[in-house]
């Protein structure tokens, strides 16, 4: 078929069966006038715009991406708009797999115009609802051993105080039933309060996990991409915005451990991590200034480390700020840089090439075992979970380097940390298990992950903070590790080793029990029973 060459397309090609297809090209005719949405590709006069494609099921997604592939090689250079629809046993990842400028789930009017809109100035828009009830499991936040241990003991106590309370309420006649009651409910608030007094803060982190479980999904909640275009500007600005849409809220941790985060109330977390994420944004915006072609500057990059949080301070404070410090008002801003410590540096982030390279210099990402463009929905995402993560872990530093100030600054802790923290007693029980847990990742758990690739990612999704693994080849950092490490991936690879021999004797060992248990000493036994009852029969006999 031969189409006119000469002006701008405005002619849509839609797909879709006949009656959904009619009314769909009514509504956007009608709402439109300078788009002319045609049904039948024989109407073409002019190469299309874009191609939308309405899918009906998604029961053969194999071959979807493959007639997908083909109706872009066809219609090349227009964009293809894939609409599946609301209902689908595929996960967000399987979905993404539809390689294509546009994928809207089930989507109304206005966000189909604004598809359309997107893609023909070159962007891409991707829109996927969250799963159904039916087909989605509820992961609960990870709870760790003491948290769950402080959790069921007060639950057990809550259960009892109300079988006590429930005897009470009708004041019963019996003098000696009212005393054992009213004692038992003194035991169980005095177990209650010991408690919380062991286990310290945990208490409000319990609280929150609670507070997660008893929360309800937003609406906006599924994933949303809108690109202008497919350069790097595009890309960041959406990975932004996306974090800052999930940080405007408050992060609720459910990694399962304790984050030094946490320590701050809530303007300051968020101040925190919008500064850093400002940070990062204009170190990127200026290294895209110097116009590098190449790879020097990750060296740059990991020395303007501690000024990129000491300035990520300067921000979340403010320069007007000032606390009594030996009975002077001081800026609380410089004093706090003047005594904390932020040149620390965090061993489990990964390389800034993962992110650098694609965010400056345009390159591919690994996904997968698949190398994508940054525009591509897929290798987006795993950029986000690389920014999330090193905001993430900063912010843990910082957040790290404030705990230990405000042990010297008491006027810093109501202005910084949650109330809970300002008694000197639990702020230094705090202190004491987060340098306790750092130790045990930093000589137990490190190792085990570098010998297994594993690395973990912090990821920021649905306003929390969740733990990801991924599995990435790290025997440089292996043979780099301490020598006391090293011994604890040794025993890791001995337990390895062992574990087959160690398997196969026991299972020989078994073997010979009971051949011993069945055949030696068992005939042994029946022998004897054997000869016992034979005489017996004799000694009846002659009596």
């Amino acid at each position: 078929m031969t189409y006119l060459a000469e002006g701008a397309s405005n002619q849509i090609l839609l797909i879709a069966n006949d009656l959904l297809g009619q009314s769909l090209a009514i509504q956007l005719n009608s709402t439109d006038r300078s788009l002319e949405v045609l049904l039948n590709e024989e109407k073409l006069t002019r190469h299309p715009c874009t191609v939308i494609w309405n899918v009906d099921a998604l029961e053969a997604p194999d071959a979807i991406r493959l007639e997908l592939r083909k109706l872009q090689q066809f219609w090349y250079p227009a964009p293809v708009l894939l609409v599946i629809p609301a209902s689908s046993r595929l996960n967000e990842s399987e979905l993404l797999q539809f390689d294509c400028p546009g994928l809207l789930q089930d989507p109304d009017l206005n966000t189909l115009k604004k598809a359309i809109t997107t893609l023909r100035g070159g962007g891409r828009m991707v829109r996927l609802k969250c799963s159904s009830p039916k087909s989605e499991m509820v992961v609960q936040p990870t709870m760790g051993l003491a948290d769950w241990l402080l959790l069921s003991g007060l639950q057990q106590i809550n259960n009892d105080l109300q079988c006590v309370e429930s005897q009470l309420s009708p004041a019963s006649k019996s003098t000696l039933l009212i005393m054992l009651n009213k004692g038992r409910r003194r035991e169980l608030k005095t177990a209650k309060y010991f408690l919380l007094w062991l286990w310290g803060p945990r208490q409000v982190l319990i609280k929150q996990n609670l507070q997660t479980n008893n929360s309800s999904p937003t609406e906006d909640s599924g994933t949303s991409i809108t690109l202008l275009d497919k350069s790097p500007v595009s890309v960041w600005s959406a990975i932004k915005n996306r974090i800052n849409a999930e940080i405007k809220h408050g992060l609720v941790n459910s990694t399962g451990g304790i984050l030094a985060l946490e320590s701050l109330n809530n303007p300051r977390q968020k101040e925190l991590l919008n500064s850093l994420l400002l940070q990062l944004d204009q170190i990127i915006q200026k290294l895209r200034e110097q116009e590098i072609t190449e790879v020097p500057y990750f060296e740059t990059w990991l020395a303007i480390q501690p000024e990129l949080r000491k300035q990520a301070v300067r921000e979340m404070i403010g320069s007007y700020v000032r606390l009594p410090w030996e009975g002077a008002l001081t800026p609380v801003a410089e004093k706090l840089l003047e005594i904390s410590s932020l040149e620390d540096s965090d061993e489990d982030l990964p390389s800034p090439e993962f992110m650098l390279n694609s965010l400056v210099l345009n390159k591919t990402i690994e996904v997968n075992g698949q190398f994508l463009s940054p525009d591509d929905p897929r290798g987006l995402i795993q950029l986000e979970r690389f920014v999330s993560n090193w905001l993430i872990r900063t912010s843990e530093l910082v957040s790290a380097g404030i705990l230990g100030s405000c042990g010297e600054w008491p006027e810093l802790r109501r202005y910084l940390l949650n109330p809970n923290l300002i008694s000197t007693r639990e702020l230094e029980r705090l202190r004491n298990q987060l340098n306790s847990l750092n130790r045990w990742k930093s000589f137990i758990q490190r190792p085990i992950q570098i010998y297994e690739s594993k690395r973990l990612l912090y990821t920021i999704k649905e306003g929390a903070i969740s733990p990801i693994y991924v599995t990435e080849p790290r025997d440089e950092e292996l043979r780099k590790l301490d020598w006391l490490q090293q011994q604890v991936a040794l025993l890791v690879e001995a337990r390895d080793a062992l574990a087959p021999q160690l398997q196969a004797l026991v299972k020989k060992v078994g073997d010979l029990m009971v051949v011993i248990l069945t055949q030696v000493i068992g005939r042994a036994i029946g022998l004897i029973g054997k000869g016992i009852a034979q005489g017996m029969g004799r000694s009846l006999g002659r009596s």
